[in-house]
């Protein structure tokens, strides 16, 4: 954690250095203040904190991993040499691929790939993992969409879902 917040976990950066029983305890105080802003955000909504905030839908990387590091989902991490140290879930900004919704607004997506060392066997895990991130996401709010791509590359496209 940083001087200045909370630093979520994308997958994309160093291993988390801190205690491990200290990261939890801080990944379940973000997960209680972003569930009150859903409350007082989404005042009008049926169920309030099953709806992202508007917080959550401008800073999507951020608001899906720490759902799914809230969720008990490992984070990837990578060296200082770029090299991928271990094996997880990486959450990075998207483009949409589907069409534009109603009114033709771009929406606000993260891309999220499971991704190991070479030789770590994340991409026998890559189908299994992504759905349990999935299985997290839907659960507080956000669109999972699955993707194959080359080389049977598989991913998520995340958006939140809204009232």
């Amino acid at each position: 954690m940083g001087t200045t917040g909370f630093d979520v976990a994308t997958g994309d950066t160093g291993p988390l250095s801190t205690d491990p029983r200290e990261r939890a305890d801080a990944v379940r105080q973000a997960v209680d203040g972003l569930l009150q802003i859903r409350r007082v955000m989404n005042a009008g909504a049926a169920e309030p904190e099953a709806v992202p905030a508007e917080w959550e839908r401008r800073q999507p990387v951020r608001a899906v991993a720490l759902v799914l590091e809230a969720a008990g989902i490992p984070p990837s991490a990578v060296g200082e040499d770029g090299r991928r140290l271990g094996t997880g879930y990486v959450v990075r900004p998207s483009e949409p691929t589907g069409a534009l919704p109603r009114g033709g607004e771009p929406r606000s997506v993260a891309r999220v790939e499971w991704l190991g060392p070479p030789g770590s066997g994340a991409a026998l895990q890559q189908q299994a993992e992504l759905q349990r991130c999935a299985r997290a996401l839907e659960g507080l709010g956000w669109l999972a969409l699955a993707y194959r791509g080359e080389r049977r590359q598989h991913w998520l496209e995340v958006e939140p879902i809204l009232s």
